[in-house]
């Protein structure tokens, strides 16, 4: 039943949307910033999710989202439209990613509370074989020819969203609070709430991106989620974020 071209496609985005949500719960605003703590089964759920579906090390994109924001927008940027131009950061994003790793003194300075691990060295700093599972596992499931397509599909949807975060994000939106980033409420449907990137800047350690009425930040609900079952704990409540962002 799933072995078919429209199933496909469903199977691919859904796989987009577990890695988004991994990307910007854990991530995003656990790893980075500490705005959400995670128990460590959660941990190894999320480390484990990212591995198969993207190959990240997690401590290279802690630091290049660290780096973001000590020179959002300026000179030091690694991903900035403004000062890179739109093209470059939504289709290019992972060679800027790159680019950014490659020097060893931005992940020592930007990441040097996350070093690796017995689980980093003997699994998860092997990019390709993570990999390698996360596709073997769509073949099983849908058959080598579909698991291959969507395996591209997913890659390609992940990659395009992830520059969309950084590239619309800074580019076209609402300006709520006085940084250069923007909230696009259509993207951050897409993106796990990533598109309220003007309200993320304003507040960086806040877990929650939606500050105002009528604002939906889809990864909030999964924190929310785990906060239910005692899985997850939050810095801050969101008076004290609005209180931050009105400062």
């Amino acid at each position: 039943m799933l072995r078919s071209l429209p199933a496909t496609l469903v199977v691919a985005f859904v796989v987009t949307q577990i890695a988004i949500f991994t990307t910007t719960v854990w991530l995003h605003r656990t790893l980075s910033h500490k705005a959400v703590t995670v128990r460590p089964g959660v941990t190894m759920a999320f480390r484990i999710i990212t591995w198969i579906t993207t190959g990240l090390r997690p401590r290279e994109w802690v630091a290049v989202h660290r780096l973001h924001h000590a020179h959002s927008d300026e000179e030091g940027d690694p991903h900035s439209p403004i000062l890179l131009g739109f093209n470059k950061v939504q289709f290019g994003n992972a060679i800027l990613y790159r680019k950014t790793t490659a020097r060893p003194e931005v992940v020592a300075k930007y990441a040097r509370d996350l070093p690796p691990d017995f689980w980093d060295t003997r699994l998860f700093d092997h990019a390709l074989l993570g990999l390698g599972i996360g596709v073997l596992a769509l073949c099983v499931i849908l058959g080598p020819i579909y698991g291959l397509i969507a395996g591209a599909v997913h890659a390609a949807l992940y990659l395009l969203m992830s520059g969309a975060i950084n590239a619309i994000g800074h580019a076209w939106g609402k300006r709520p609070h006085p940084n250069l980033a923007t909230n696009v409420q259509w993207l951050a449907l897409l993106v796990g709430g990533e598109g309220l990137h003007n309200n993320h800047h304003a507040v960086p350690t806040a877990a929650r991106f939606a500050f105002a009425k009528g604002e939906i930040d889809p990864g909030w609900y999964l924190i929310k989620l785990l906060q239910k079952f005692r899985l997850a704990t939050v810095r801050l409540d969101l008076e004290r974020v609005r209180a931050k962002a009105a400062a």
